[in-house]
């Protein structure tokens, strides 16, 4: 039986990458490989360590350059899966994984995306709006911020008296539902067309 293996890109806490780490521990097909993060004091390089899973800290350069690629092709990764990581992913890396790259966004794409757009400034962005409802957006990522073809999406209400800190509260619930399952999914699915 054929294993895949996942590589987390992330920058920050970590939380959506520890659901990753607890979802796949004893997977009969799919495990996390590696932890990639571009910030040295990120603390989801601690949450990686403490699931002895592999870690390695990048800076822009290596991430330019092709360095990061050999780090994926070294360690045979097959999948790529972006969770809380804000870079713009280079095209050589979504070439050598083509459809095999995936990230969350914490709205309903194609509203509140694009270069900048990312944590906080989303929550505020919709309830600036007034749209009554938000979600989550799982998708392939290209090389255009948010522009992937879109896996999943699931919504939620936002009321009236919601805070931009609510309705934060209200997608994180979703995507710790929702990313894991998603991505374990969507390699099953996508594998078993690909023979």
């Amino acid at each position: 039986m054929k294993k895949f293996r996942i590589a987390i890109f992330a920058s920050g806490n970590g939380t959506n990458a520890e659901r990753f780490f607890t979802h796949f521990r004893g997977h009969p097909q799919i495990e996390v490989v590696l932890l990639l993060c571009n910030k040295a004091n990120a603390f989801v390089l601690e949450r990686a360590r403490n699931a002895n899973i592999k870690t390695e800290v990048f800076d822009k350069a290596q991430f330019v350059s092709g360095e990061v690629l050999k780090i994926l092709e070294e360690n045979s990764v097959t999948h790529v899966v972006l969770a809380g990581f804000l870079w713009l992913v280079p095209g050589h890396i979504t070439a050598a994984f083509p459809n095999r790259v995936i990230n969350i966004h914490p709205a309903l794409l194609p509203k509140f995306g694009g270069k900048g757009m990312y944590g906080s400034k989303v929550h505020e962005a919709v309830k600036d709006s007034g749209d009554k409802e938000t979600g989550i957006t799982i998708h392939l990522v290209n090389e255009q911020y948010d522009e992937g073809k879109v896996i999943f999406q699931t919504r939620t209400n936002v009321d009236e008296g919601d805070s931009p800190e609510d309705i934060a509260a209200k997608v994180h619930a979703l995507e710790y539902e929702h990313y894991p399952k998603v991505v374990e999914n969507w390699i099953l699915k996508a594998e078993s067309t690909r023979g």
